[in-house]
């Protein structure tokens, strides 16, 4: 019962705040403190932030509908509650979680009804601000001027999307054959994880590369469909928070791997390696399902009682 769990929002939100808090106590891997452990499990705790961000969120706004042209209750609240996940996962750091938290979160706002006029100078700032974090650290810094000249920059930073695309130039319209591409064998780091359309596209070709694409604009286009029916704003803000999620992380994902974004680590969802993103995946997908299935129940009908009992 979505309505039911609205009880535990402020929960679930605390919650996952904490454990951002307590992830950045523990070791680094690959340069970043990302994983927490549990129970012998090694879970990336922004990935369930990013669900309980988009919970509490739809919980705030709804229950305060008639607030949103205020500033303060309106704005400036719910923005601070996004900027404290945003600003965790930066911390960690993982830019592209931060940057997937707050388009969430503002694209959120935008729909509950909040004024443009507050928006808008809070997003162009928010740009401001990422470019100039982009700017003040060597490694994101380099990767942006090797998107800008990926051939150029094959031997450093521009390694990986320079493979990718290799790895979609053998591929052709139908592949290698699966199994039987080149880029897997540690030419192409990380093409079990954050790579991995580029690998599809190598043995499976363009058609696979395209069906893929199809099946997430199928996602996108049919949660735009369903949204229309939400019963109150709560209910439509968290499923319109689930599809996006799911579909802005795909787009960030096709968009690095084939080189028309600057390089990022992010996994393309159902398909990239990693327990947290899928266990992520399958909530979002749950959470929709849920929706569907009761937004088409059937209101139980009252049945009146004949006019003979009534007058007996």
């Amino acid at each position: 019962d979505l309505e039911g769990l609205r009880r535990y929002a402020w929960l679930i939100g605390g919650a996952s705040l904490v454990s951002l808090v307590l992830v950045l106590f523990t070791n680094p891997i690959n340069g970043s403190r990302r994983w927490l452990g549990i129970g012998g499990l090694g879970l990336q705790m922004t990935e369930f932030a990013k669900l309980a961000l988009v919970f509490s969120l739809a919980h705030y706004l709804a229950i305060n509908q008639s607030r949103l042209h205020d500033a303060w209750r309106g704005f400036l609240l719910p923005l601070i509650w996004i900027g404290l996940f945003a600003l965790l996962a930066i911390v960690e750091p993982d830019f592209g979680a931060a940057m997937l938290l707050g388009s969430i979160g503002v694209i959120l706002l935008f729909l509950a009804g909040a004024r443009l006029k507050f928006l808008l100078p809070c997003v162009g700032a928010t740009l401001l601000g990422f470019v100039v974090l982009v700017a003040n650290n060597p490694v994101r810094l380099q990767r942006v001027l090797s998107f800008l000249d990926p051939e150029g920059n094959r031997q450093g930073t521009g390694y990986q999307p320079w493979q990718a695309l290799l790895a979609f130039a053998a591929g052709g319209v139908n592949g290698v054959g699966l199994g039987n591409g080149r880029q897997q064998n540690s030419f192409l780091p990380f093409a079990h994880t954050d790579y991995i359309f580029a690998i599809m596209g190598e043995e499976m070709g363009l058609v696979m590369t395209l069906f893929t694409v199809a099946l997430f604009v199928t996602i996108f286009v049919a949660g735009l469909m369903h949204v229309r029916r939400a019963p109150n704003l709560f209910q439509f803000l968290l499923v319109t928070g689930c599809v996006l999620l799911i579909t802005l992380q795909a787009i960030i994902n096709l968009g690095v791997v084939t080189s028309l974004l600057p390089s990022k680590g992010m996994s393309l969802p159902f398909i990239s390696a990693g327990g947290s993103n899928l266990l992520l995946m399958g909530l979002l997908v749950g959470v929709i399902i849920n929706s569907q299935r009761t937004w088409e129940r059937p209101k139980p009908l009252v049945r009146k009682r004949a006019l003979t009992e009534v007058v007996g």
